[in-house]
């Protein structure tokens, strides 16, 4: 899988999940522009976002150029287990969640990710 970390705490995002990354896996650091561009092309799988509060600029940009149906906003909350099982079911490839909410959905994402993968 192939994930792009960005906001405002995307270096943080981006080391919280290299240690959980598969061989081959990848993540990058960098811009809900350089999200979209990725994720439209193929080039991408997944876009973590980050900012104060999970629901505006961690995704405006992907809202508007992805559509709703792909993009999910956790907000200021720390989503159940089953909450982001829930929102990966549903095929949303970008999400959002706020920066002091990192070191919890991150982990709670890669789970469901890997596990879809997996089948």
């Amino acid at each position: 899988m192939k994930f792009i970390a960005g906001g405002v705490a995307k270096s943080e995002v981006a080391d919280t999940l290299r240690p959980l990354l598969r061989e081959g896996d990848t993540v990058q650091v960098g811009t809900d522009m350089d999200a979209a561009a990725l994720l439209r092309t193929g080039a991408a799988d997944y876009y973590l976002g980050t900012c104060h509060t999970g629901a505006g600029a961690s995704l405006g940009v992907l809202v508007g150029l992805l559509g709703s149906d792909r993009t999910h906003t956790f907000g200021r909350r720390v989503p159940s287990a089953a909450d982001v099982q829930a929102a990966v079911d549903a095929g949303k490839v970008a999400f959002g969640f706020a920066l002091d909410q990192v070191q919890d959905v991150v982990p709670l994402l890669w789970a469901a990710l890997d596990a879809k993968r997996q089948g």
